[in-house]
């Protein structure tokens, strides 16, 4: 018997190739196809460059799961570069993580030993050009603990911006390694989704091959009725089984929007979409030769499959993409600018809830590993964080990265990230991967303090009732991490405005993003209002609630004026 990762020398016959084990059942054995990953170079035929566009448009719904009789091949472990921190690459506005899948595991069996809910999400160019259109999805994306690279092809684009992401993560290379680490480590897992019989064949094969993986449950939710309706069951069934994994198999963008939204009410520490991995270890999808996996043209077999569906999506979506992506490579890579030789970035002042950090002329990946100290610094410090970016004349993708994930680790700490004075190219950046609303900016320190002092929770935006204005809700944006605590002050006085027979006019001005729809807090707060003979309108969005708010028909007029 074979153990897991060790080179094969005589399992292939004659041929004696070398591969990389990642089942230690030998019936479940197959090479990697040998050897280290090749490196695709650079290419620059129109017509090459069109295939490798629409190679990562490809779904995680073709693949081998472990335990069936098409394993995954994977490659010896990648070991990523000796650097305190790994810079994150912002492709059309979504963060990737650099990493391979089994720097992907280790991550994961980090998050698990935290006992703290996490949730990861694979991406692909599909995924980045819906993202463009849905800003619901975009902030899923942005908020999500890891995000890992699904197609080829972003790992090409990432190339020609100067920080290569390191291979592709597909969900059907990462289910299996989470599979063998659930029954290493003794985890217990649970599946939701796809349809109840795929799921009941995945459970039983799964018991089958691995009777050693401790599957704690399962559940399918009717394809027929809406998602929202089991939302009870879903969550007594996980609560019940405590999980420390839990894969998600819902339609895309379903799928990733409802983990962002109950994963923390779940507490289960790792919550992962992983696409079709259910049906793949169901045995009712298959993959495409391991050959075209490797020469990133996967998209092929998935489009002879099912031509007539997959046409009008690819060449939509290679339109969006396209375009955006050389957009992003002008303006963040070849148009280079700024000092040749820039001061580096510091810490200009440090207090106890607060510090500012001076940013260096250019912020790309460069200096970032060059003052690894000071962002390191940053990023361990307890309090809200002040960006002076008023200097800076060039930023790549891993500066805006950098910029992503700091947001997304102070605000999960109930911390916030002002950028003070960003400057033009700064601002053009932000604006070109439509992540302006996603940032709060100010003109100088004092702005951006007294910004911070506004988002406190004890303060709250005005909610006008027949021209008198009464106090529902805090300020800033609306998501699964403050919806319990909005919620708590927005009920109440809902119930005594209704109880009075009155309409009332919530105005969203000071509102960047409200998440979730039909699930989050504005769905509840118009359904309570109707059960207790009242109506609610929410006034004045801004763009990143407004479309949010649309898609939940909950859109009004402008706010009622007072005078």
């Amino acid at each position: 018997m074979f153990k897991v990762g060790e080179p094969l020398k005589e399992a292939w016959g004659k041929d004696r190739r070398s591969g990389w084990v990642i089942d230690p059942n030998p019936k479940l054995i197959q090479e990697s196809g040998g050897g280290k990953s090749r490196v695709t170079p650079y290419l620059f035929d129109s017509r090459i460059q069109v295939c490798c566009l629409m190679s990562g448009m490809q779904h995680a719904n073709g693949a081998s799961a472990l335990g069936t009789a098409n394993p995954v091949a994977t490659h010896p472990p990648k070991v990523l570069a000796a650097q305190g921190h790994v810079s994150t690459v912002v492709l059309l506005g979504v963060p990737f993580d650099p990493m391979t899948r089994h720097g992907a595991v280790e991550r994961i069996e980090q998050m698990v030993a935290s006992r703290q809910p996490h949730y990861a999400i694979t991406a692909n160019s599909e995924l980045l050009a819906q993202a463009r259109r849905d800003v619901e999805l975009r902030h899923v994306l942005l908020g999500a603990h890891l995000v890992l690279c699904e197609g080829a092809p972003l790992v090409w684009a990432s190339r020609l911006l100067g920080n290569p992401l390191p291979e592709r993560v597909a969900p059907a290379d990462l289910a299996p390694l989470l599979i063998q680490l659930a029954v290493k480590k003794n985890y217990r897992l649970f599946l939701l989704g796809t349809s109840p019989e795929a799921n009941a064949r995945a459970v039983a094969r799964l018991k089958s091959h691995r009777p050693a993986l401790n599957l704690v449950g399962s559940y399918s939710p009717p394809l027929e009725s809406p998602l929202e309706n089991h939302q009870a069951e879903i969550k007594q069934r996980i609560n019940a089984a405590r999980p420390d994994l839990l894969f998600v198999s819902f339609s895309c963008p379903k799928q990733r929007k409802w983990i962002a939204l109950h994963y923390h009410a779940l507490d289960v520490p790792v919550t992962i979409g992983l696409g079709a991995a259910i049906d793949l270890f169901a045995g009712n999808v298959k993959r495409a030769p391991h050959w075209m996996r490797r020469a990133g043209v996967e998209w092929i077999f998935r489009f002879l499959q099912e031509p007539c569906r997959r046409f009008r999506r690819y060449v939509g979506d290679l339109w969006h993409f396209g375009g955006a992506w050389l957009a992003q490579c002008w303006e963040m890579q070849w148009r280079r600018r700024g000092a040749r030789r820039p001061t580096p970035s510091s810490v200009a002042m440090a207090e106890r809830k607060w510090q500012r950090v001076q940013v260096s002329e250019r912020l790309d990946v460069h200096s970032i590993r060059r003052d690894e100290a000071v962002w390191k610094q940053v990023r361990s410090h307890h309090g809200h964080g002040l960006l002076d970016l008023s200097c800076v004349r060039f930023i790549d993708s891993t500066g805006v990265g950098l910029l992503v994930r700091l947001q997304a680790q102070l605000r999960r700490a109930g911390h916030h990230l002002i950028l003070v004075a960003p400057s033009v190219q700064v601002l053009r950046a932000l604006r070109l991967l439509r992540l302006e609303e996603f940032f709060e900016t100010a003109a100088d320190a004092i702005e951006a303090r007294g910004i911070i002092v506004s988002r406190d929770p004890d303060q709250s935006i005005p909610a006008v009732v027949r021209r008198a204005t009464r106090p529902l809700a805090g300020p800033g944006e609306i998501t699964a991490g403050n919806a319990e605590r909005v919620w708590s002050v927005t009920e109440k006085p809902i119930k005594r405005f209704c109880a009075r027979q009155r309409k009332i006019s919530i105005d969203l001005s000071n509102v960047r993003f409200v998440a979730g729809t039909r699930l989050g807090v504005t769905f509840r707060a118009k359904k309570f209002a109707e059960r207790c003979g009242g109506s609610i309108r929410f006034a004045g969005p801004r763009p990143g609630a407004r479309d949010v708010l649309r898609l939940s028909k909950h859109e009004s007029g402008p706010p009622d004026n007072p005078a």
